[in-house]
């Protein structure tokens, strides 16, 4: 029987939004097919019974659980769902060795081993299961519902497709052999460097100080993560980043492949002024190509919201969680 690893977990309550009331709080771990133990939080209705409806999340990409995927996962669970947020492989208070890494396939398994830990759940109904993801989780999600047939409803919020902006850059301005060979040619060369050193070099997080001519875009990233708003001490984005080689598979590892065969209900949420909002549009389109399941694909445009914006709210509520949860009741009746 597979047994998880002891993970060390924060008991206090330390997050970057305030404890809700109408939900019980606790913290959970499972294992995912690689025998990486994942930490958890679960947030679960007071005022409900029987067996619920659940939603695994997560994300952004460099984030932790304290910040916006709990916000999201509590915020389900006070409109009836059970709901747990969760740290991804190597990040965060989860397990997996060397810390600081990202994989397409591990990551996609992160969440279909969220889907294993709810299903056997005596609390969740397995019938009605379904996922947010938020930033780059939001491109792993969308590829997790191409692969998990027991999801029924994916959210996948201010999306990035983390495989394409490593392959082809911001707004695909580095879409090039030339380009791709010398991100290729460096990342070999920091991996020599790595090896000698016998340990990892870190990209850095959000830039601080912030350089003023930084994008509005870093802008908005530093005012979330490096502020009181939505910094966190484990959280990468906030502090020393992924590892250089972090990333390194995403150049040549596409998802989405599959993405016009996903027959459960999506919706994919954006803010119409973020700058990441290409990857939303682009990935409901690609979505509908071909399908023969697209009654059930919704994209939905949050006027004048930002990237983060979707993160925690904004200064003006954007995140529309009566919309989720509708979504999520219709989806998972």
């Amino acid at each position: 029987m597979m047994k998880t690893a002891a993970l060390p977990l924060t008991q206090e309550w330390d997050k970057t939004f305030p404890k809700s009331d109408k939900v019980n709080h606790s913290k959970v771990t499972f294992i995912n097919r690689y025998g990486i133990t994942l930490a958890a939080d679960m947030y679960v209705p007071k005022d409900k019974t029987g067996k619920l409806p659940a939603i695994a999340v997560c994300g952004p990409f460099g984030a932790v659980k304290e910040q916006c995927s709990g916000l999201y996962a509590q915020t389900m669970a006070e409109q009836g769902f059970l709901a747990i947020a969760f740290d991804p492989s190597f990040t965060g208070e989860s397990g997996g060795v060397p810390r600081y890494m990202a994989s397409p396939d591990i990551n996609t398994e992160d969440f279909m081993a969220a889907v294993d830990f709810l299903s056997l759940n005596d609390a969740v109904d397995p019938d009605r299961i379904g996922i947010i993801g938020i930033c780059g989780w939001g491109g792993m999600a969308l590829n997790t519902a191409a692969l998990d047939t027991r999801i029924k409803a994916t959210v996948a919020s201010t999306m990035y497709d983390m495989t394409r902006v490593n392959a082809k850059g911001y707004f695909d301005s580095e879409d090039s052999e030339e380009a791709r060979y010398q991100k290729k040619a460096a990342m070999c060369a920091q991996r020599l460097k790595d090896y000698a050193n016998g340990t990892y070099q870190l990209g850095g997080g959000v830039a601080d100080p912030l350089p003023e001519d930084a994008p509005d875009f870093v802008k908005d990233y530093y005012d979330y993560y490096k502020t009181a708003r939505g910094y966190h001490p484990r959280s990468l984005n906030s502090n020393g980043g992924w590892n250089v080689i972090g990333c390194e598979s995403f150049i040549n590892q596409p998802i989405l492949q599959y993405s016009n065969e996903i027959r459960s209900a999506v919706l994919v949420l954006h803010g119409d002024k973020a700058h990441s909002c290409y990857f939303g549009k682009d990935a409901y389109q690609d979505m509908l190509k071909d399908s023969r399941y697209t009654g059930n694909k919704e994209l939905l445009l949050i006027p004048g919201a930002s990237h983060t914006d979707l993160y925690d709210g904004g200064k003006n509520g954007a995140i529309p969680f009566d919309k989720l949860a509708s979504f999520f009741t219709e989806h998972l009746k």
